[in-house]
């Protein structure tokens, strides 16, 4: 996972930090939670070395750890992961708190870069309006773009880059909410890096993790990160209106995901047909009353 990569220490912007997104960013908040000695049994050897197949193809998730990292044991990058994940989820509780006072609705929105998650929020958006209180936390490397767009709808939005990291994490969450007006009983919907690796190991607070898949991207990506799609509680298939242009197995798509987390809820929607519009809308009050 990105703890290990260096990613982690990226450098982070929040709108109304600095005039220049892209001058004198500040340090993302990653220090290691102080807790006592950890005391991790079981690594079998200190080295790692990638398990092969009878075709030649390397493994390097079979570890203890789960990945690999030049240089580091396995036994270190458990002790890294397990700092950065409790001090983590320590804040996301915190978050958590914060909105279950106020009753809001936090959903974090998570995909592959070009699935189509920033057009298919502007339509919610468009959709909610002057019906539902809703704020927009957006998570980009770089650029205020997306926040323009969702700003665009009069919606409120705050950007947060995090420079070279690849997700967001509950302090940025924890820093970023309270610049944004809502309600009570308001929505807040978090767009996430585009990324389906290291969003989904970092709890932000949310009540549900939405995984926006779309029909370009091929219809094994649920087995081929599975972590994410077992993190997430609704799929939503996106772009089910270019299906007639593409060689693309929904049945597949759907087992697949299934496979990974038999209990995931499946939309398919497209921003641009509207087809399972009023599904994602019929959802998100559901869990607004839940």
């Amino acid at each position: 996972m990105c703890t290990t990569c260096g990613c982690a220490e990226g450098n982070l912007y929040i709108e109304g930090d600095e005039h220049n997104p892209h001058s004198a960013f500040r340090s993302a908040p990653f220090a290691p939670a102080a807790r006592p000695a950890l005391n991790i049994t079981g690594i079998k050897k200190p080295d790692f070395t990638p398990s092969q197949t009878a075709e030649g193809d390397l493994h390097y998730g079979h570890g203890e750890a789960g990945t690999h990292a030049p240089g580091m044991s396995q036994r270190r990058m458990l002790e890294v992961e397990i700092d950065v994940l409790d001090k983590n989820n320590r804040l996301a509780e915190r978050n958590r708190a914060r909105f279950a006072a106020r009753q809001q609705l936090v959903l974090n929105l998570v995909s592959s870069p070009g699935s189509g998650k920033t057009t298919l929020l502007t339509e919610t958006l468009m959709k909610l309006k002057d019906r539902v209180p809703c704020a927009v936390i957006e998570g980009d490397q770089q650029t205020v773009n997306d926040a323009a767009r969702i700003r665009a709808t009069g919606t409120p939005a705050i950007q947060v880059n995090t420079g070279k990291g690849c997700h967001l994490d509950a302090q940025m969450i924890a820093d970023a909410a309270p610049r944004l007006p809502l309600d009570d009983r308001g929505i807040l919907f978090i767009e996430n890096v585009g990324n389906l690796v290291c969003p989904a190991s970092f709890d932000l607070g949310e009540k549900h993790k939405v995984a926006v898949l779309s029909v370009t991207e091929g219809e094994d990506k649920p087995l081929k990160y599975p972590h994410m799609f077992a993190a997430a509680s609704l799929m939503l298939l996106n772009k089910v209106d270019l299906l007639p242009y593409l060689n693309f197995d929904v049945e597949k798509c759907i087992a697949s995901a299934r496979e990974v987390n038999p209990e995931i809820e499946i939309i398919l929607i497209s921003a641009t047909s509207g087809e399972g519009m009023d599904q994602w809308l019929a959802w998100l009050e559901a869990q607004r009353c839940a």
